[in-house]
């Protein structure tokens, strides 16, 4: 089969579209024809070598398809069956071998490819928005990269909660986006100040919570933009990993709260998983969410897909067809 394997960490060139052998599901796990596979900055990060994984390795962390295949003891799901998964390495190829516990069953009406589109980047947005700061009616949050593929979500998902949200984009086009996403305010961050138009769109109170994936750039100023004991996000680093930080700072600026937060603790056990999955899926099912798929690439044009993503390109989500 074909898949995209990384031998030594580096930019796009790094990774490479190459026969491997098929794998086969052992006991307890499910094989998956993959029909769709999602690109996310994880993958980057992993790729250039940010995150540290053994090489060589198959990149890719979220796919849906249909089982091919069951281990021993596996009595669910069953041979045929659509599903999706996140946080299981390999999924940029065109079999994955899976553990059956890691997938979900797609909902009827949520194709594979809107299962893949959703999986990481939906289950992201819901435990940010529902578990690490649970927004609630009246609140004010901040979601940097509002036109992004966690972004688009997270807005939505923001004013479900009823949370007035603020959106920080690089374009009048991406404005748009988060807008029709459910964004109340957006910031053009390349031509205004986003501290300052936080200030001013609060009068001067501040925001409840920021949930920022950029990092370097944006870190230090979202401190100034947080209100009395608000909580500062960080869940990813586009523009780079945030330096050495003072825990005193949180304590000048309003006793202010800090968390990194990471997916697989919030879908650690089989439980929480189908407990998001099921919200978000549904949602999708029910057309109360709407997924942005921007771009569909053929697997072998992986590296084109990073360096989209890299080069701050995309909206909403690219997917990669085996």
């Amino acid at each position: 089969m074909k898949a995209i394997r990384v031998h030594t960490p580096g930019g796009p060139e790094a990774l490479r579209y190459e026969d491997v052998p098929q794998p086969a599901a052992g006991p307890g796990e499910v094989l998956v024809k993959i029909e769709a596979a999602g690109v996310n900055f994880i993958d980057v990060y992993q790729r250039n070598g940010h995150y540290k994984v053994p090489v060589p390795f198959t990149l890719g962390l979220e796919a849906a398809g249909t089982v091919a295949a069951v281990g021993v003891g596996v009595a669910e799901p069953k041979v045929g069956d659509r599903v999706a998964y996140t946080t299981v390495l390999g999924a940029y190829a065109e079999y994955a071998v899976v553990p059956a516990d890691r997938v979900v069953r797609l909902p009827d009406g949520v194709s594979a490819k809107q299962g893949a589109a959703a999986m990481l980047q939906g289950l992201t947005a819901h435990y940010l928005a529902t578990t690490t700061y649970p927004l609630k009616s009246g609140d004010a949050c901040l979601v940097h990269a509002a036109a992004g593929g966690v972004g688009l979500l997270l807005c939505q998902i923001a004013k479900l909660r009823g949370a007035r949200v603020l959106g920080t984009v690089s374009t009048r086009e991406k404005a748009a986006l988060a807008r029709g996403a459910g964004a109340d305010e957006v910031i053009l961050y390349t031509e205004q100040d986003f501290e300052a138009e936080v200030k001013r769109l609060t009068s001067g109170v501040g925001l409840q919570v920021i949930y920022d994936s950029v990092g370097k750039t944006t870190f230090e100023k979202g401190l100034n933009c947080l209100a009395r004991r608000g909580m500062m996000v960080l869940y990813g680093q586009s523009s780079g990993p945030v330096g050495l930080f003072d825990p005193q700072v949180l304590n000048q600026k309003g006793s202010l709260f800090l968390t990194r937060p990471t997916i697989v603790h919030y879908i650690a056990t089989r439980a929480e998983l189908l407990a998001r999955a099921d919200e978000v899926l549904g949602w999708i099912q029910r057309g109360t969410l709407k997924l942005r798929i921007e771009r569909e690439l053929p697997l072998a044009q992986a590296a084109e897909a990073h360096r989209l993503l890299e080069a701050r390109q995309t909206t909403g989500k690219v997917l990669l067809i085996p």
